[in-house]
């Protein structure tokens, strides 16, 4: 079976090696730097097995982004904590979302209405909205970039169609192709990024329904998501600028 492996860090200048990452499944670690190749060198080191390889790393590398701990124990915080931080946050508040669909989205009247007209209802009065006008009218960012499917499921299609919701209160919303994120090696994972220094990663299940909320803010792990993020951001286009491209393909 294939690993799915996530990129955890590099103290590269360049990008380029050493790097470390992580077996998303196992979370055992992948190191990758210049191969030891000097025979004396290797007659030296105890227990390398005939199919095993030694590389070499900068000691600071497993310092700056090893794992701090054997056993990774999430903080989750519940919806209201959840809730909280988009009215707490003081400059910047991101989402990538990577989910084919969600469960939340089904449940809204909203979503009725985009079924049965094509168009989706929204209300800029609602809560969600009233509190994110709020934020952006005091210059805070708020932005999310939209992984879609070629070709787009329908609770893709509803949120193309309700990013004019998003737009109008003051949000950056963008999309981008299941394709290109993956050339771009974007996770797959949903998350948040509040100020540059929490991350609150959103943990579905099958049927797209939310169950956890964990909480990150060890500054390793919350500087790959901020690269994930720009990454992100560098290949995505403004949703009407996306629509626009669809519409002309016949999708």
């Amino acid at each position: 079976m294939t690993r799915r492996l996530r990129f955890t860090g590099t103290d590269s200048k360049n990008g380029a090696c050493p790097a470390l990452h992580e077996d998303l499944d196992t979370g055992e670690i992948v190191v990758q730097g210049s191969p030891l190749t000097d025979p004396l060198e290797l007659g030296q080191l105890q227990h390398l097995g005939p199919e095993d390889t030694a590389v070499v790393v900068p000691r600071e590398l497993l310092v700056n982004h090893g794992p701090k701990e054997v056993t990774r124990m999430p903080r989750l915080i519940d919806p209201e904590e959840f809730g909280r931080l988009f009215e707490t946050f003081e400059h910047s508040a991101w989402h990538l979302e990577t989910r084919h669909g969600y469960a939340s989205d089904r449940e809204d009247p909203s979503y009725a209405a985009f079924i049965a007209t094509g168009t989706a209802a929204w209300d800029t009065d609602n809560a969600w909205c009233t509190n994110i006008r709020r934020q952006t009218s005091l210059g805070k960012y708020v932005g999310r970039v939209r992984v879609v499917d070629d070709p787009p499921t329908t609770g893709q299609l509803f949120l193309l169609d309700y990013a004019k919701c998003n737009a109008a209160t003051g949000e950056d919303v963008r999309n981008l192709w299941r394709a290109e994120a993956m050339r771009a090696r974007l996770p797959g994972e949903d998350f948040w990024i509040f100020d540059s220094r929490l991350v609150a990663v959103l943990d579905f299940d099958g049927d797209d329904t939310l169950l956890d909320i964990e909480v990150i803010t060890e500054p390793a792990e919350v500087l790959r998501y901020c690269q994930v993020r720009d990454a992100a951001l560098h290949h995505a286009i403004p949703y009407d600028e996306f629509a626009a491209q669809m519409a002309a393909d016949g999708q």
